[in-house]
């Protein structure tokens, strides 16, 4: 057993830069082989542990020893957190039975029955948002018309949020997650974001709808619990960023990859009902573009592989580690889409799985079965090697992501 003094520690920043777009950084096959390493975050300056492998990680993410909460002193933010990231959190933030309480208010909107029932108009929003794109001279880019459009639109309807608004929703949200911003912007968009909720919570709770906001604050009176503004503010948004950020990632990642491994492309074109459910999955591990989305706090000394994590520590559980392990996975960075499969853990895992994974998928589903077949000629402009990514952001992603077409 080793101890916290004796435990390797990796002296780079920590996150790493992947070495390419679909490819794990370079210090990962050493961390993977110890199982737990310290490290330390490039602007909080803490040194947290990270935890690796797919045995490891989930059976850490359902252990009762590991807290979620963000006050915790030793929680391991990756930036520089003003005060109120500890107390001003949803139920992501929160520990059982309050996670469970409070993700209940909303969980009936996310189920997999519900989400099926949008199919529809997801498929309306899919082919407005290609129609719009078509109608431009290419090059266009494909991230900002099309990716990080689409899902908040969805997102955005189902929250009762305006359409004129949704351009505020995607800039302040990359000044809040994009990997580039100040602690200044950061903060300057945190206070923005909660204004603009504020004011739509007081709006939904004077005047209801048949939309997610007015289904909470239902909830909500009718449960009896006591709660705030502030407890729905920062519910609706975390929904909010969580909607469109993550799969917009995704769906440009995912785009990509297709037209980056054209034989994959061409068996998921030639059997797209059969071949979308898996194919999917397969990206989801791929990309996994939540590595370092997990983290949490130990509550007592938790030994992993020999080492000991001290009660209070910080723990990051690399998700990406856990999608590569070649021992569940064979050939792991190799894109297969016939072998996806749920067992990836790109949505986390336990209690706190993602509460938009089936929204998520639907979506990209819709997507990668109409993209193709409207624009057969798609193409990236470069590879993506050359598109700037958000590297070191809490949702990994890209900038950009240049394509063009035959007119």
């Amino acid at each position: 057993m080793t101890t916290e003094s004796r435990c390797p520690v990796a002296h780079t920043p920590f996150p790493y830069a992947r070495q390419g777009p679909f490819t794990a950084p370079a210090q990962y096959p050493e961390m993977v082989a110890k199982g737990v390493t310290q490290v330390t975050l490039a602007q909080s300056g803490l040194r947290v542990w990270t935890v690796t492998g797919y045995a490891n990680v989930r059976s850490l993410l359902t252990d009762p020893r590991v807290s979620a909460s963000r006050k915790h002193p030793g929680f391991p933010f990756y930036f520089i957190a003003p005060p109120e990231f500890r107390t001003e959190t949803s139920f992501i933030g929160y520990d059982a039975p309050e996670h469970t309480r409070a993700r209940g208010k909303v969980a009936a909107a996310f189920t997999y029955q519900r989400v099926q029932k949008m199919r529809g108009r997801i498929q309306e929003v899919v082919d407005e948002h290609l129609d719009r794109m078509l109608a431009l001279a290419p090059p266009v880019d494909f991230h900002r018309l099309f990716s990080l459009s689409l899902p908040t639109t969805v997102i955005c309807e189902m929250l009762g949020v305006p359409q004129d608004d949704h351009d505020f929703i995607i800039e302040h949200s990359n000044n809040m997650f994009g990997g580039r911003s100040t602690p200044e912007q950061r903060q300057a968009a945190i206070v923005e974001v909660n204004r603009y909720v504020e004011k739509l919570v007081r709006l939904k709770t004077r005047t209801p709808g048949d939309d997610v906001i007015s289904m909470a604050i239902a909830a909500y009176e009718e449960s009896g619990e006591e709660y705030t503004e502030r407890d729905l503010v920062n519910m609706v948004r975390m929904l909010m960023n969580g909607g469109h950020e993550t799969t917009a990632s995704m769906i440009s990642f995912g785009t990509a990859a297709l037209l980056e491994h054209p034989e994959q492309l061409a068996k998921l074109l030639a059997d797209p009902e059969g071949m979308i459910g898996p194919a999917t999955e397969e990206l989801l591990r791929v990309v996994t573009i939540g590595d370092v989305g997990v983290p949490r706090v130990a509550l007592e000394d938790i030994e992993i592989d020999g080492t000991v994590i001290p009660a209070g520590d910080g723990i990051l559980c690399l998700l990406l580690t856990a999608n590569r392990d070649p021992e569940v996975f064979p050939d792991p960075d190799e894109l297969i889409l016939s072998r996806g499969s749920r067992k990836q853990v790109g949505f986390g895992y336990g209690a706190h799985l993602c509460i938009g994974a089936e929204l998520a998928r639907l979506e990209m589903q819709i997507v990668w079965t109409t993209l193709f077949s409207r624009i057969p000629s798609l193409r990236l402009v470069k590879p993506l090697e050359e598109v700037p990514r958000k590297e070191g952001a809490i949702v990994y992603g890209v900038h950009e992501l240049p394509v063009t077409w035959d007119v």
